[in-house]
């Protein structure tokens, strides 16, 4: 979900900013981790925010992922995979953000998990850990952290996804 359909970077550069009151620019030392843009001294704060209750619940959605997502379940048998398990207070979150801009994927097309281990033909992630092992068609969305990745086929928007999959 998280930097795939869900802007959960964005959400993180609007409390930095709200907070500390110093632009964030990510185009900085591409490829590194979100923490790997701040002072030292507050590199920890990406981890308070995301730990908080609701810091998933109003994400942005990433552009044109309803519609591409949509159009692309006339297709294929899609399931929304999460690590939601990782931080314990998006379970509820996750679900309900996913229940009011996704409304057309039931429940019964959505994982959250630990470990991305799922058996399907085709992963879009932004995370290349989960592409370890996978036997079908990776396909790595763009996000700051992965900008440096170059082994696997990339896609940077929701069309992109369409042009490659529909």
């Amino acid at each position: 979900m998280d930097e795939v359909i869900a802007d959960a970077v964005g959400k993180f550069i609007k409390l930095y900013n709200r907070d500390y009151n110093v632009p964030l620019d990510l185009k900085i030392d591409a490829g590194n981790e979100i923490y790997h843009h701040v002072p030292k001294n507050v590199n920890q704060k990406w981890f308070e925010y995301i730990n908080e209750p609701g810091f998933f619940r109003d994400l942005e959605v990433i552009p044109d992922s309803q519609r591409i997502i949509k159009a692309l379940q006339e297709k294929y048998d899609v399931y929304i995979v999460s690590a939601a398990m990782e931080f314990r207070n998006s379970l509820i979150d996750k679900y309900d953000w996913l229940a009011e801009h996704f409304p057309f994927i039931d429940w019964q097309h959505i994982i959250f998990c630990g470990n991305k281990i799922v058996n399907v033909d085709i992963i879009i992630d932004d995370r290349t850990k989960n592409f370890v092992n996978f036997p079908g068609r990776p396909l790595l969305f763009t996000s700051p952290h992965n900008l440096l990745v170059t082994e696997y086929e990339r896609v940077n928007t929701w069309e992109e996804v369409a042009g490659i999959l529909l």
